[in-house]
C-alpha cells in the first residue's frame, strides 16, 4: 500500500485546500483490469473540484465549498463518509454543488463500513443558500445548526445552489447534542434556482429533509426509515415540495420523542412568532406509510407556529401505530393560519388521538377526504426499492 498526494492537475481542478490522498495496490492495473485510486476527501475546494465515478472516495473530515467554488460529481461516483459527526459536506453561500446522476447511475453517500452503519453514522450534505428566511427584518441572515459561522439567507429568491439529481443518502444524520445533529438533505436558505430532483433518503437520524426557509422546489423524493421527521419545514420555507414518499417498515424504531411525516414551521423554534416571511410553501402528490407498528408516530401531518401549508393529494397509510392524523395546534400559542390541506386517512390501525384536532380555531380547509392517490411510486423505480 501506498499514498500519493494528487495535485490538482490530476482532477482537472483548482484545490490546493483540499486534502486529496491517494491509496493504491502495488499491483498493476493490467491484474484487474482498469480500477481507480482510493482518495481522501476534506478541506476547503478552490475553483472547481471536478470528481472522477472510477475513484472510491473516503470523507474523512469536513469539505467546504465556499463562495466561489464549484464541486463537480459525475454520475457513478460513490463518496463513503468515515464515522463521526464532523464528517459531511457543507456548500457555503455562493458555493455550487453539481451532483448529477443518472437513473442508471445514481450518485451515492454512504458509511465507509456499510456491513455495521446505521442510522447518524456520519454528518450529511448541507446547501446554505442567499434566499430569504423569516426574521424580525427582510433579508436576515441565519446561523447553519452544525457549524454557527456558516451563514445563510438573504434575498435573493432565484439564488443558484447548483443541482442534485438521483442522489443517494445513506445512514446520515450525525449528532453532538440533541439539538446539534445533521439531517440527511439540509437546505438552508435555498434559492429556486437551485435544481434539485430524484433523491433516496434512507436510514438516517433525525429529518430525512429539513428547509429552512429559502424557496427551492424539490421533486421525486423517497425517504425510508429516517428517525424523525420525514419533511421537516421551518423559518420561512416557500416553495413546493412534490412526489414525496416517506416510509417507517416493519420492524422499525425511533428513537426521537415526536417523529412525524410532515412538521411545519412558521418561523424557527416558535420563536419568531412576529417575524416577517413566515413559512408558506405547498406539498403535491405526497404519501405517508407507517408499518412498525411497535412504533408510535406521533403526527401524520403537524403544521403549527404561524406556518401556511397547502397540501394536495396527501394519502396516509399502513398498520403502523399513530397518534394524531392532522394536527394544527401549537403549544407556544401560534397556530397554522390559512392552512389547506387535503389527506386520505388509509391508516388501518386506530389512532390513539385524533384524526383532525384543531384546537380552538376552525380550519374549513383542513379536509379528511376519500380518494386520494399520494405520490406516484414509479418515480422512484431507479432506487429498486421495493414497496
Amino acid at each position: 500500500m501506498k499514498k500519493v498526494f494528487l495535485t490538482a492537475m490530476a482532477f482537472a481542478a483548482i484545490v490546493s485546500s483540499v486534502s486529496l490522498t491517494a491509496c493504491s495496490n502495488e499491483d498493476t492495473p493490467e491484474e484487474t483490469g482498469t480500477r481507480g485510486e482510493k482518495i481522501e476527501l476534506n478541506g476547503i475546494v478552490e475553483g472547481t473540484l471536478t470528481l472522477d465515478a472510477n475513484n472510491e472516495y473516503i470523507l474523512n473530515g469536513t469539505l467546504t465549498v465556499p463562495d466561489g467554488a464549484t464541486l463537480e460529481i459525475p454520475a457513478g461516483t460513490t463518496i463513503k463518509a468515515a464515522k463521526g459527526f464532523g464528517n459531511y459536506i457543507l456548500v457555503a453561500q455562493g458555493g455550487k454543488i453539481n451532483a448529477k446522476g443518472t437513473a442508471d447511475k445514481p450518485i451515492i453517500f454512504t458509511a465507509d463500513d456499510e456491513a455495521n452503519a446505521t442510522a447518524g453514522y456520519w454528518g450529511g450534505l448541507i446547501l446554505n443558500g442567499k434566499a430569504p428566511i423569516s426574521g424580525a427584518t427582510s433579508g436576515e441572515l441565519g446561523s447553519t445548526e452544525v457549524d454557527n459561522n456558516q451563514k445563510y439567507g438573504g434575498t435573493d429568491e432565484n439564488d443558484n445552489s447548483g443541482t442534485l439529481e438521483y442522489v443517494e443518502l445513506r445512514y446520515t444524520g450525525a449528532r453532538s447534542s440533541a439539538d446539534i445533529e445533521h439531517n440527511g438533505l439540509t437546505l438552508n436558505g435555498v434559492g429556486r434556482g437551485t435544481t434539485i430532483k430524484n433523491l433516496y433518503v434512507v436510514d438516517g437520524a433525525d429529518d430525512a429533509i429539513e428547509f429552512f426557509g429559502g424557496t427551492v422546489n424539490v421533486e421525486n423524493i423517497l425517504a425510508v426509515n429516517c428517525d424523525d421527521d420525514m419533511f421537516d419545514f421551518t423559518q420561512g420555507y416557500k416553495g413546493t415540495l412534490s412526489n414525496c414518499y416517506g416510509i417507517w417498515e416493519s420492524g422499525f424504531t425511533s428513537t426521537e420523542e415526536d417523529p412525524r411525516g410532515v412538521e411545519a414551521d412558521g418561523n424557527l423554534d416558535g420563536n419568531g412568532p412576529d417575524h416577517q416571511g413566515q413559512s408558506d410553501f405547498t406539498i403535491k402528490n405526497m404519501t405517508i406509510a407507517t408499518y412498525a407498528t411497535g412504533q408510535v408516530m406521533d403526527d401524520a401531518i403537524k403544521v403549527r407556529r404561524g406556518a401556511t401549508a397547502h397540501i394536495e393529494n396527501a394519502l396516509v397509510t399502513g398498520n403502523g401505530q399513530m397518534k394524531d392524523f392532522i394536527d394544527v395546534t401549537d403549544s407556544k400559542g401560534n397556530a397554522a393560519t390559512a392552512t389547506s390541506i387535503s389527506a386520505t386517512n388509509n391508516i388501518s390501525s386506530t389512532l390513539t388521538g385524533k384524526e383532525l384536532n384543531e384546537g380552538d380555531a376552525s380550519y374549513e380547509n383542513v379536509k379528511v377526504v376519500n380518494g386520494n392517490t399520494g405520490a406516484d411510486q414509479s418515480a422512484f423505480s431507479w432506487t429498486g426499492y421495493q414497496f
